[in-house]
Formats: C-alpha cells, sequence, structure tokens
C-alpha cells in the first residue's frame, strides 16, 4: 500500500512481541456477536468474509492487539496485515486469546518483495505462520508488483497445494495492464484476490473488467479515501444525502456501497468506537438509484499517485527480514 511510512514501518518491525504489555480481555463467545456478515466465493471455492479490519499503519504491540480484540469481539472475521507493516505478532495473540476457534476468523498477510525468491519463499512462509501463530494462512498476497514475482508465484502455488495457505492474491499490480497481464498470463493458479486502492471517487472501473476475464474478486485498501484524501470522499453531498435517508453515516455508506458492489473491503482504524460503527452495515440496503447516483461519483481520481518508476526508486531495494 502506501510507502511513505517505510521509516515508521522499519521501527515498528522492531516492536517486542505484544505478549508481555497485552491488556487482560474476556474471552469472546459465540453469543458476543452477530453472524450476519456477506460472503465471497473465490475461484477456487474458498469463501472469505466480504468485510474486515485493515491494520496497515496500526502500532504493533497493545494497539494492534486491542484493536483486533476490538474488531472481533464486534463480530469481524476478517484481519488484513502484512509482513511490511510489523504488527503480525499482535495479530496473531489477540486472534488466539479472542477464544473464537481459528477456523472462523479469515486471516491475510503479505509478503516483502524480497521474499518473492524462489530459493527463500517456502522458509519466509514459515517465518510469517510463525509470527501470526498459526497452522495456515487464509489468504498471502504478494504485497508490490517488485522482485522475482513470476518464479515466485510458482511457489506460492506450492505453498497453497500444501495447505499453508488457502488463497492467494496480488497487491498493487495496477500500474499497467502489462504488470497484471505477466503474472495472471503466467500463472498455473490464478490470483484469487487482486487489492488495490478503491473507493466511490476512483472505482477502478477498468481493473474491474480486467479481474472478471479470470473471475478474481477486488478487495479495496482506502475504502474511504485514505488520509491523502483528507476526508473529501467522506463529505460529497450525494453520499450525506444517501446516508441521512437511511439514518447511517456516510462512511456506513460508502462500506455498504462497497459490499453492494461485489467488493472485499477492510476499513482500518483502532478507534473502539470506529470499528463498531463500520460493522453496522448489514442491516440497511441501498437502492438500485442510490448505486447509480454513488457510481456516478466516479472521477478515478486516486489519493496514491506515485508511478511505477517512483516505486521502484523508492523500495526497489528496501528489504525486510524477520
Amino acid at each position: 500500500m502506501i510507502m511513505r511510512h517505510l521509516l515508521t514501518i522499519a521501527a515498528l518491525a522492531l516492536s517486542v512481541s505484544c505478549a508481555a504489555q497485552i491488556k487482560e480481555q474476556e474471552t469472546i463467545t459465540k453469543t458476543d456477536y452477530p453472524m450476519n456478515q456477506t460472503t465471497l466465493k473465490l475461484n477456487n471455492g474458498v469463501v472469505i468474509p466480504q468485510f474486515g479490519l485493515g491494520v496497515y499503519s496500526i502500532p504493533a504491540g497493545v494497539t494492534t492487539y486491542n484493536s483486533v480484540l476490538a474488531a472481533l469481539k464486534a463480530g469481524y472475521r476478517h484481519i488484513d496485515t502484512a509482513h511490511a507493516y510489523g504488527n503480525e505478532r499482535s495479530v496473531g495473540q489477540a486472534v488466539k486469546d479472542s477464544g473464537i476457534p481459528r477456523e472462523e476468523i479469515w486471516i491475510t498477510s503479505k509478503l516483502w518483495p524480497n521474499e518473492y525468491d524462489p530459493k527463500v519463499i517456502q522458509q519466509q512462509i514459515d517465518k510469517m505462520l510463525e509470527r501470526l501463530g498459526l497452522d495456515y494462512i487464509d489468504l498471502i498476497y504478494f504485497h508490490q508488483p517488485l522482485g522475482n514475482y513470476i518464479e515466485g508465484w510458482k511457489e506460492m502455488e506450492k505453498a497453497q497445494a500444501d495447505g499453508k495457505v488457502r488463497a492467494i492474491g496480488i497487491s498493487n499490480f495496477d500500474f499497467n495492464d502489462e504488470l497484471f497481464n505477466s503474472i495472471v498470463e503466467t500463472a498455473t493458479v490464478k490470483p484469487q484476490i487482486f487489492q488495490i486502492e478503491c473507493h466511490p471517487y476512483a472505482q477502478r472501473k477498468h481493473w474491474q473488467e480486467m479481474c472478471k476475464k479470470y473471475n478474481i474478486k477486488i478487495e479495496c485498501w482506502f475504502p474511504l479515501g485514505g488520509r491523502d484524501s483528507k476526508g473529501e470522499v467522506i463529505r460529497d453531498p450525494v453520499i450525506n444525502e444517501i446516508a441521512t435517508a437511511h439514518g447511517k453515516s456516510a462512511v456506513q455508506t460508502i462500506i455498504r456501497w462497497h459490499i453492494q458492489k461485489g467488493f472485499s473491503v477492510v476499513p482500518g482504524s483502532s478507534n473502539p468506537k470506529h470499528i463498531q460503527e463500520n460493522i453496522e452495515v448489514f442491516d440497511f440496503e441501498l437502492t438500485p438509484e442510490e448505486m447509480a447516483r454513488m457510481e456516478a461519483l466516479d472521477q478515478e481520481k486516486r489519493y496514491f499517485t506515485m508511478s511505477y518508476d517512483q516505486i521502484k526508486a523508492w523500495m526497489g531495494d528496501y528489504q525486510i527480514w524477520d
């Protein structure tokens, strides 16, 4: 995702395990959460909870731990992290301490480009499993379209066949068609999910069509526009008018739009109030007219605007090891 916080991420990666600093939490029981979330079936038949919590830029340790626990208690069953975020251990500890059966929680993480090398990728996946404290990971993405992703993808297919991971996907391969096609057209196992920036102001219609060819689902980061939008999408008058009609917030209305579009959506937050608000989107439905009005807002206005050459210059040599 966004890399301007690389220095912060590097520092977070040095954070100690949250085990010594976590707050005591009550075990979450099945009666503590609603089970009305929607799901998506991937092109390999695996079913993913459509809505989840993203933990990008949430500090490792107690903050991530408490955020994930709050989300799980609110009914979330999908957590999206990455090696680059430096908080996998905190996520894993929260999942363990939640008391919720492992099979009920979808865990996503991402390998960094230096980990795509076929000589090291299986070892790096094993290390990811160790950091998360899991026997398997539900979804692993290639985080950026750098490094040896063509040969590395073959090893991802092997990890999936071996049961280490249930689904495999690509993140940020949307700089141009060539990058997307270079992996999708050569893969024996097509990616199940394609993760990109997507929100009402940048609906990525080209990529919707590209993914349809291979029955690849889209997962959205910056689903509300992200920090760099300074709340522009959330303030949109059309969205707020629709929200008012349903007695909902603009944020809830945008998330609901994602759900009805068939996207997987993982808004991030460490604020318990926002975590709770974000999941309260399964008790209303936007009308076809309201969906059309929101789709008319598309400007292909992205808030992450670095070019592929800038990405290569910025993070091409950046390495993350555990």
